[in-house]
C-alpha cells in the first residue's frame, strides 16, 4: 500500500503544475489580447478626433484638444462586425461664430454617435461610408452671455422654477428706476432660440395707461434671439432647456455620414 500511495503522489504534484502552466499561458493570452484590445481602441479614437479637429478648424470654430471615446468592450469585435454601440466625443471650450456677428461659447460641446455602421472593408480600403444611425450634441450657454445679446444695461437672467426669468431697471421720467421682472417664453424654429418676455411687472407699479404702456415697451426691447451655430456632423437645433447654469441646447442628427 506505501509503494502505490508514494507513487501516485509525484502523479498528482506533475497534474497540479501542468495545471498552473495552463493557467498561466491563458492569463498570459488574455493580457496580450486585452492590450491588444485597448491599443486598436486608443489608435482610432486618435484617427477620428483628428478628423473630428479638422472638421472645427473648417467651420472657422475653435476648441480645446478633442477627447473621442469608443464605447463597448471588446474594441476588436466590434470592428470586425463594423457595428460599434457608440462614440463619444467631447469638445471643451468650444467658440464658433453664428453669423450675424455673434460667437457661442459653450464650456463643453458633448457629441454622442450611436448604431455606427462601419465595415471592415471600408476600414482598410479607406473607400466607402462610415454612418452613424443617430448624432446627438448638447451644449450650455451662460446667462452672462445671453445678457449680452440683449443689448441693454443692468440686464439680468437667470432660472427659476425651470424657467428664464430677466429683470433689468426701468427709468420713467421724474421718477426712480424701477426694477422690473419677467418670465420668458422659449421657442425654437430655423436654428434660433427666441426669447420674448411676458408677465412684466414690479411691487407697486402704478396702473396707470403711461405706465403700463413703458412697461410693454420695456417687455419688447428685452426680447432676443440666439442664434446657434454651425455645429460639427451636420448637427441641427431641435430643442432648449432652462437650467441653473444657464440654457442647454441640443442639436440632432439622423444617418449623419462620419467619413464625409
Amino acid at each position: 500500500m506505501a509503494e502505490v500511495y508514494e507513487s501516485e503522489r509525484p502523479r498528482r504534484r506533475r497534474g497540479r503544475a501542468l495545471l498552473t502552466v495552463v493557467l498561466v499561458l491563458l492569463l498570459l493570452l488574455l493580457a496580450g489580447l486585452f492590450a491588444l484590445d485597448r491599443f486598436g481602441a486608443s489608435y482610432a479614437e486618435r484617427v477620428l478626433a483628428d478628423r473630428v479637429r479638422q472638421e472645427v478648424a473648417n467651420q472657422d470654430s475653435t476648441s480645446g484638444e478633442p477627447d473621442v471615446t469608443i464605447a463597448g468592450v471588446p474594441f476588436l469585435t466590434q470592428v470586425l462586425a463594423g457595428d460599434y454601440q457608440e462614440i463619444r466625443i467631447e469638445l471643451p471650450d468650444f467658440a464658433a461664430p453664428t453669423g450675424t456677428g455673434e460667437t457661442v461659447r459653450m464650456p463643453l460641446l458633448d457629441i454622442r454617435a450611436k448604431d455606427v455602421q462601419a465595415p471592415l472593408d471600408t476600414l482598410r480600403s479607406g473607400q466607402g461610408d462610415v454612418v452613424a444611425g443617430s448624432v446627438t450634441g448638447t451644449g450650455t450657454v451662460d446667462y452672462n452671455q445671453l445678457a449680452g445679446l440683449v443689448g441693454r444695461e443692468g440686464v439680468k437672467l437667470s432660472e427659476k422654477d425651470g424657467k428664464l426669468v430677466g429683470s433689468a431697471p426701468l427709468t420713467l421720467q421724474g421718477q426712480d428706476p424701477i426694477e422690473l421682472t419677467g418670465t420668458a417664453e422659449l421657442t425654437v424654429a430655423d436654428g434660433t432660440v427666441r426669447v420674448r418676455f411676458a408677465d412684466v411687472s414690479a411691487p407697486s407699479l402704478p396702473n396707470n395707461p403711461l405706465v403700463q404702456g413703458a412697461v410693454r415697451q420695456f417687455a419688447r426691447n428685452l426680447a432676443f434671439d440666439l442664434a446657434v451655430p454651425e455645429l460639427p456632423m451636420n448637427l441641427a437645433l431641435r430643442e432648449v432647456q432652462v437650467l441653473p447654469e444657464g440654457l442647454r441646447v441640443t442639436a440632432g442628427a439622423q444617418n449623419v455620414n462620419l467619413s464625409a
